[in-house]
């Protein structure tokens, strides 16, 4: 099978929203100095300010699936669309604290959404043989948004906005989010969401038009697995026989946040500014780690299908623990200094090799057709739950003990290594209704 014009087309405007989900993640990192000072903030309250977002991620990722699951993946992701353009806007013109926090929390419900649906719309319209290189679409966006949001804050601060520089770093998101919302007309719908909704005859025209080749048998595929004939297209998550699928969706997504990657890229300014560097330089040094991380990102992209899920999370769990055991050496020794942005940048090369590849791709794969939707939503709330706590606490962990936090994070990522190794399924090649069988889910 070929990858067709329309399955390219579909997938690219699906993934679109990991580029605001990127962008919007880690924007503020470049804006938390002159918050502190516009609205004199200490410590507990800049990472409130952080962490507003990921309260309307959180809820994002808990409800997401609920309306993805009554109107479709893609009428789902226009609302989320509006939330991002409404949050960029909003910030951009926040007269004070509590509008600031306000416009962030909608921000928040778009990128918790956009982390559900996204990658459950792209992986249920793409064949197998193509599903890891195609969800990784939208993780490959998630980190080309990172790097537009470091270069974003990089050249906005070199222009002389003076104390409305903030505003500007936070509110040029307005332009990707019209985009996406306006592309998002022109693509197709889930052809396994059209059959939980027994419009089977549209999921044939969907599945035909991406390039399937046998199509047909597909289409009976997805139809026995879902039951959608006889009226079985949705079912309860929480019940036993779907306990496994349950625990790797819940411990994958407590992982990818026990990295400590979002605190570090929420708080990278201020992690560079402990280490002596300037804010220019400060910025400059983002904008590496951003490229490294896109880079690293393309290439876990182009060997997933191949290597395999399970492998590339062992691999990236040894890197994550050898760097980040480096930064809290360096912190707790206040020595080395000039060696934290390599340290840095091998996390950041690590992670994007291994978590950032495959989170997204592993959620949409582990569960069966009739219960995704749910599944997802549990996956990415982890993922947002640990992020919130984690980043919320990130600041006064950092002041009271500048290794502390990264000694935290190099343990985890070791007692990831074994977890995976053990208790992780591989899933590459497998359609989704195979991964059901193989998963002993009937």
């Amino acid at each position: 099978m070929t990858l067709n014009r329309y399955l390219l087309k579909s997938t690219v405007v699906g993934a679109l929203g990991g580029l605001l989900f990127g962008f919007d993640t880690v924007v503020i990192s470049g804006t938390t100095q002159a918050l502190t000072k516009t609205f004199n903030l200490t410590p507990g309250s800049l990472g409130f300010t952080v962490a507003s977002a990921l309260a309307g991620t959180i809820l994002g990722a808990m409800f997401a699936g609920i309306p993805g699951d009554r109107y479709g993946r893609r009428d789902s992701l226009r609302v989320l669309a509006v939330l991002y353009l409404v949050s960029a806007l909003g910030c951009a013109f926040a007269p004070d604290w509590y509008s600031l926090i306000f416009f962030r929390f909608i921000g928040g419900l778009g990128i918790g959404g956009s982390s559900v649906l996204g990658p459950m719309y792209i992986a249920e319209i793409s064949p197998a043989k193509w599903r890891g290189r195609l969800v990784g679409l939208f993780q490959f966006n998630i980190v080309f948004g990172i790097l537009l949001a470091y270069l974003s804050n990089y050249l906005i601060g070199l222009a002389p906005f003076g104390d409305t520089e903030w505003r500007w770093k936070l509110g040029v998101s307005a332009i990707p989010a019209a985009l996406f919302m306006a592309m998002l007309f022109g693509i197709a719908r889930s052809p396994r969401w059209l059959v939980k909704k027994q419009r089977v005859a549209e999921a044939r025209e969907v599945l035909r038009l991406t390039g399937v080749e046998n199509y047909e048998a597909e289409l009976q595929a997805i139809v026995a697995s879902i039951d959608a004939e006889h009226g079985h297209g949705d079912e309860p998550l929480f019940t036993h026989k779907y306990r496994y699928p349950i625990f790797l969706a819940v411990t994958l997504g407590m992982f990818n946040q026990l990295s400590g990657i979002n605190a570090i890229l929420y708080y990278l300014n201020d992690i560079f500014a402990r280490a002596g560097f300037s804010k220019v330089s400060g910025d400059l040094q983002a904008v590496a780690i951003g490229a490294t991380n896109l880079v690293f990102t393309v290439f876990a992209m182009s060997v997933i299908d191949r290597i395999g899920r399970k492998t590339l999370l062992l691999i990236g769990s040894v890197g994550l623990t050898i760097s980040l055991a480096g930064v809290a050496v360096i912190f707790a020794l206040h020595r080395h200094e000039d060696l934290l942005v390599w340290l840095l940048i091998f996390f950041i090369a690590s992670f994007a090799f291994s978590q950032g590849a495959v989170i997204w791709v592993y959620l949409s794969e582990v569960f069966p057709n009739r219960v995704r939707g749910k599944g997802q939503s549990l996956g990415s709330f982890t993922h947002w739950l640990m992020n919130a706590l984690i980043s919320g606490t990130f600041p006064r962990m950092a002041a009271a003990s500048g290794a502390a936090p990264f000694a935290f994070f190099a343990v985890m990522m070791a007692v990831q290594f074994f977890v995976v190794l053990f208790t992780y399924p591989e899933t590459k090649g497998v359609t989704l209704e195979e991964m059901q069988k193989k998963m002993g889910i009937a």
